[in-house]
């Protein structure tokens, strides 16, 4: 039996892993548009110059697995065709090529492997007294802000959007925002409308100058699934059964970021688990077994502002938040442990 899983992120690793621990007798090839394992969870680590973000895939696969790097042009009908007009034949394919950025014009994505080297190289190069505006107030645009200004006090660092730390609320909220004032980031409750010319101008009518913008704003999809012709919905991500099979073709799981699961927004924590469900439903298939449902489940919200402090908000199952958080070194210790925990169980297909 041969299986294609496209895309090296922590879904697609975490999919082959584990599949080659459970169906022994798979083919499995996963492509990839570079050689690496990148912790997109580490960004904002290794744009600041703190932490390494890429992993040679050659050390995460376990062995018999294949990999290719290459691009996907299409995927469907059993046959993964790539951009260098060369094709693969499958029986089940995984689409795990996860979440992407669409920057503003005058900014660097963060959210990506590219944006981020890019960011890295323009951040060392910035004199004293420069500075650095980030653009999202999500947890992206928190942790790079925060990295950045404690890896460079001698700059200046805003983070810019329309609720800043909106997605925690009562004390978790206020914590980040104090945690970020520490660190001397100005915090703009404001959007932006345009960058031109190192100017960034905001949606109140104000505008200051900018030596570096990066654009943390994670925004849509990889275009191959709607490319091949499969079902997507509003961002682009692949229509999916309460299996995560494609609707259009049962052959093809979608997971991670690049599925349109109900009730799942953008997160690496998702990740494992979908990605192990559908690995688990594809067992169950070829032992004749019925396959069971997946059901989207959260725990937390956290973020990291800087080495030394981080917040981390428990939820309810359904991601809606509740009161009891965490902060400080111990927050720090618990988000560190998630990130080589993620990593773990991409390279082992466990712990899901």
């Amino acid at each position: 039996m041969k299986v294609a899983v496209v895309g090296a992120g922590y879904a697609g690793m975490y999919a082959a892993n584990r599949l080659a621990k459970k169906v022994r007798t798979a083919e499995i090839t996963v492509i990839n548009p570079r050689p690496d394992f990148v912790e997109r969870v580490r960004l904002h680590q290794w744009l600041a110059g703190t932490a390494d973000a890429a992993t040679p895939l050659t050390s995460m696969l376990r062995a018999g697995i294949t990999s290719r790097t290459a691009t996907v042009d299409k995927i469907g009908d059993g046959v993964v065709r790539l951009d260098d007009g060369t094709s693969l034949d499958f029986d089940y394919a995984f689409l795990a090529v996860g979440s992407t950025a669409r920057p503003m014009p005058g900014t660097i994505p963060v959210g990506t492997w590219e944006g981020a080297e890019q960011a890295r190289v323009a951040l060392a190069a910035l004199p004293a007294d420069s500075t650095v505006t980030v653009i999202g107030g999500g947890a992206t645009g928190i942790e790079t802000a925060a990295e950045v200004a404690e890896a460079r006090p001698d700059l200046r660092v805003r983070i810019v959007g329309p609720s800043v730390a909106g997605d925690f609320s009562h004390r978790p909220h206020q914590r980040v925002r104090t945690g970020l004032e520490r660190l001397k980031v100005d915090i703009v409750d404001d959007g932006v409308t345009e960058v031109t010319d190192g100017t960034v101008h905001l949606r109140s009518g104000a505008a200051f100058a900018s030596d570096l913008t990066l654009w943390a704003i994670v925004s849509g999809v990889p275009d191959l699934a709607a490319r091949s012709g499969l079902t997507v919905d509003a961002e682009g991500r692949a229509v999916v059964d309460e299996c995560l099979r494609s609707v259009d073709d049962e052959r093809i799981f979608a997971v991670g970021d690049c599925a349109a699961v109900p009730g799942a927004r953008f997160a690496c924590a998702l990740a494992a688990p979908q990605a192990a469900h559908a690995v688990n439903t594809l067992a169950r298939l070829l032992a004749g077994r019925e396959p069971t449902p997946y059901a989207v489940r959260y725990v937390a919200r956290a973020v990291t502002l800087g080495r030394k402090n981080a917040v981390g908000q428990f939820t309810r199952r359904d991601d809606t938040l509740r009161r009891a958080y965490v902060t400080g070194r111990t927050a720090v210790v618990v988000k560190e442990l998630a990130s080589r925990g993620g990593k773990f169980g991409a390279r082992t297909g466990t712990g899901a």
